[in-house]
């Protein structure tokens, strides 16, 4: 998921519309061996072809693509059918709870505990969020260990969302005591966050691979709506929304209740159980796939062909370090904005007039990301983006002293909503081209494997950002004169126990340089040189490939 998952999640994006090719990405691949004169094809298009019907043979003898049949790709678009509206919104609920845990994880916790936790201890937390970029490691169980009779994936998501749901209860009975000193239970809040993450991260597992089938291959690529959608309604949901229900200020401004984290986790609690007792109740179709008899080492050995392949090295590479260029931004703004005096409430209102501009964008990009070059938008987004990023800096390093004005306030919601929509543009076009290129043949690990690529360049440079900040941050306690305090003073003012021994003796934090500065320009330097010489020549390039070239032979 880039998300909202994205890349404040770029979650962890795209568009309901008809379009007039057929799919890249087909529900089913038959491959029929047949005897042939081969002669005068080198040997790698001799194995290709044998896998290959008549009727495909002699597509790719015409320099058509092989998809499931289909030898007219400018077929004329088809209405959405009810059965698939029905997918839609059953996918669009599933990303949804997939999305809360992360919204939680990634969004609203580290706001929470920054006033009483150092970045450092705030990149410890942070780790919480890797189990969804790792999820390649398991994601062969979860496509290969399955109860046919209760369904391939019901056998997943239902047990994934009914464990999610009582780690909810017990985060909520127990949340109050632990953020009653956090500091003392980092290594707990960390632990239980991250079950909660590796418990979604599994779903989603089972949820994309569902997503090949569940949807009639000419609306396929729609999966890439509903995973937007859900995943940004579920992440806005805890982030956003939670951290202004949170608020005091608001709660008292508006006379409304305050919404507290163990009242929140208590109703997505039940809401997961509801979800799982709903999913009792529906049918899988049948996948070709679930007869084939791939056990667990043939998909990680497919996973090894995969990774051998050499456009698949070069798209891991473009993804796992295309991103460092906004990724101080992605991790330390926000956190930097609140520590200059931005409100949280007032951050939470600005991101949730942002999310109804998130979820339209999302449908209107989804456009820009169809036909022959799905990553053309999520390139022309780059620039943009580093830009917002190096912007986002000098509005930190020139942020008013609270409170903050009304014009201040709108150039912050605008340059927001600006942000978001570039990292839209860049999830729409990579959740596009990997639906294009995945084989249904291993169905969700296929896709699994290519998320897994944005997921690390998303998560990987979070913990050495906000280690980084703490690492060339130069503060030091200063004590007045009159001071009463005879004993030895406090020479750093970076930890959180460094800045409570200086409130302690009635001191002041000077910080002499701020390695938010370095760190984000270092970034920002990175991302350009590397977007240059690698990601964008390397783009195009992957992107004109056949779809067949990217198939696992078996």
């Amino acid at each position: 998921m880039e998300p909202v998952l994205g890349d404040t999640l770029s979650v962890s994006s795209t568009s309901f519309q008809n379009v007039a090719l057929s799919p890249r990405t087909p529900r089913s691949t038959v491959y029929r061996k047949f005897d042939a004169d081969l002669d005068g094809l080198d040997e790698e298009d001799e194995d290709e072809l044998a896998l290959l019907g008549e009727d495909e043979r002699l597509h790719y003898g015409q320099g058509i693509d092989v998809e499931d049949g289909f030898g007219d790709i400018n077929r004329p678009p088809q209405p959405i059918s009810v059965e698939d509206k029905r997918a839609m919104a059953l996918l669009c609920v599933l990303y949804l709870i997939q999305g809360v845990p992360l919204g939680l994880a990634l969004g609203s916790m580290p706001f929470i505990l920054q006033k009483q936790l150092s970045y450092g201890q705030l990149a410890t937390f942070a780790l919480s969020g890797y189990p969804y970029s790792l999820k390649l490691l398991w994601s062969p169980i979860v496509d290969s260990v399955f109860f046919s009779s209760f369904g391939r994936r019901k056998s997943w998501i239902i047990p994934m969302q009914i464990v999610n749901g009582t780690l909810m209860l017990y985060i909520s009975l127990n949340i109050q005591r632990l953020m009653d000193d956090p500091s003392h239970h980092v290594a707990h809040l960390t632990n239980v966050f991250t079950a909660l993450v590796f418990f979604s991260a599994t779903q989603d597992v089972a949820v994309d691979g569902w997503a090949l089938t569940l949807l009639s291959p000419e609306n396929l690529s729609y999966a890439s709506t509903c995973q937007t959608i859900g995943l940004n309604s579920g992440y806005f949901t805890s982030y956003t929304v939670f951290l202004a229900l949170n608020s005091e200020a608001i709660a008292t401004r508006w006379g409304v209740p305050r919404l507290t984290l163990a009242a929140y986790l208590k109703f997505w609690c039940f809401v997961s159980y509801g979800v799982s007792v709903w999913l009792l109740f529906k049918k899988e179709r049948k996948e070709p796939v679930s007869d084939s008899g791939i056990g667990i080492k043939e998909v990680y050995k497919q996973i090894w062909i995969i990774c051998k392949m050499k456009h698949v090295q070069a798209l891991m590479i473009m993804f796992v370090f295309g991103k460092i260029g906004f990724a101080a931004n992605d991790a330390a703004t926000s956190l930097k904005m609140v520590e200059k005096g931005l409100l949280r409430e007032d951050l939470a209102v600005a991101v949730l007039i942002n999310f109804p501009f998130q979820i339209i964008g999302g449908w209107l990009v989804g456009t820009w990301s169809r036909g022959e070059y799905p990553l053309r938008p999520w390139l022309y987004a780059f620039w943009p983006r580093i830009a917002f990023a190096f912007t986002a800096m000098l509005i930190v390093y020139w942020f008013p002293q609270p409170p903050v004005s009304a014009g201040f306030f709108v150039f912050l919601v605008v340059h927001t909503v600006l942000t978001s929509f570039t990292s839209t543009i860049q999830f729409v076009g990579s959740s596009a081209f990997f639906t294009r290129i995945s084989d249904p043949v291993i169905g969700g690990t296929y896709m699994t494997l290519l998320n897994t690529f944005s997921n690390v360049g998303t998560m990987w440079p979070k913990w050495f950002v906000l280690k980084s900040v703490d690492l060339f941050t130069i503060a030091t306690c200063q004590i007045a004169d009159n001071s009463a305090y005879f004993g030895e003073a406090a020479t750093e003012c970076v930890t959180q126990r460094g800045k409570k021994l200086c409130a302690e003796i009635d001191g002041t934090c000077l910080v002499s340089r701020d390695g938010y500065y370095i760190v984000s320009t270092a970034c920002i330097i990175f991302g350009v040189i590397f977007m240059m010489l690698y990601t964008i020549p390397t783009a195009w390039r992957l992107q004109s490939l056949p779809t067949n070239s990217w198939r696992v032979k078996i």
